[in-house]
């Protein structure tokens, strides 16, 4: 599950996300004119004969490290350039057309490298770019940079790799193993039938007054992703993330949450964020919104979450 999350959600799965929703808010969903960065051309160029030569040889392995070294550099790419600070100036129209292409044509070259180890996923993100040819048609010859057309159509976007919440996922396999060991007890006999134990029901405190669907939507709740996060210096108890809610530049958020969740937790995480919160000072950073967690008392806090797919950005109703 930590690969999973590593190399296929935070890695693969980011980088399509990304891509395509930047091309999407930036660009309209249209590839842009360009001939891309010659140095990102150059380590697409490497890795294509690098792959290719270890699939000649059967190291497989060895040809999935070089794929996933390139999508470490178009990440690297990506974040170095900031497309969503590019886009608020006209003047750096060019060198924002540089820098998605690039990221595009990146992408374009890993899917035909990757396909045949995961043929499902690589169709799911090939039919994202509109291609009207399959990728499993896609031949060696045809991973030169610049194969990837100006003027595209990219279909709408679709995740391809949710991210794993490996506790909970845990915490279910070790209860289905559990359920399932009682099972077969009661089916030999050893397990008398015993009602069920009431569920906990934990004390929420006081009332608090009620309010009107008209106060209700005032509070402005996104869905974002976890770009981001570090330890506040001087503060045990804080953490500083950059969170993107589909803006064109990701917000600065400051949450008291590091007692119970480590930075590396919280990378490629969706969380429910409250983005028309007035923006505050805490410890000399500003902290542009607030993430949702259920407390209790005496207790860490645990963040709100999704269990089925949903888009960053979208707003919770």
């Amino acid at each position: 599950m930590q690969r999973y999350n590593s190399d296929l959600a935070n890695g693969l799965g980011n980088l399509a996300s990304r891509v395509f929703t930047m091309i999407h808010q930036y660009r309209a969903g249209v590839v842009p004119e360009s001939d891309g960065d010659n140095q990102i051309a150059q380590e697409a160029r490497q890795t294509t004969e690098s792959v290719l030569a270890s699939i000649e040889k059967l190291e497989f392995n060895r040809a999935l490290e070089k794929i996933w070294q390139l999508i470490a550099v178009a990440d690297k790419f990506i974040v170095e350039r900031a497309p969503w600070k590019l886009a608020k100036d006209p003047h750096h129209k060019e060198l924002l057309d540089r820098t998605l292409y690039s990221a595009a044509e990146t992408l374009r070259i890993v899917c035909g490298l990757a396909s045949p180890f995961l043929p499902e996923t690589i169709d799911k993100i090939w039919h994202q770019f509109g291609f009207e040819k399959e990728v499993d048609s896609l031949r060696a010859n045809e991973l030169h940079w610049g194969g990837l057309k100006a003027g595209q159509h990219l279909r709408p976007v679709s995740p391809v790799y949710p991210r794993l919440d490996v506790k909970a996922t845990v915490d279910k396999m070790i209860e289905g193993e559990l359920v399932e060991r009682v099972r077969q007890d009661r089916l030999l006999g050893r397990v008398a039938e015993a009602p069920a134990e009431p569920a906990a029901v934990v004390d929420a405190g006081p009332k608090t007054p009620e309010i009107t669907i008209d106060d209700f939507v005032k509070v402005d709740l996104r869905v974002g992703l976890v770009l981001s996060a570090v330890p506040v210096k001087g503060a045990d108890k804080l953490l500083h993330m950059s969170v993107d809610i589909g803006e064109a530049e990701p917000r600065s958020i400051v949450a008291g949450i590091a007692l119970a969740y480590k930075p590396e937790q919280l990378i490629g995480r969706k969380v429910v964020i409250v983005a028309n919160l007035a923006p505050r000072k805490l410890r000399g950073l500003t902290s542009q919104g607030m993430i949702v967690a259920a407390s209790l008392e005496g207790g860490l806090p645990v963040l709100a979450g999704f269990l089925e797919e949903i888009p960053v950005g979208a707003r919770l109703k």
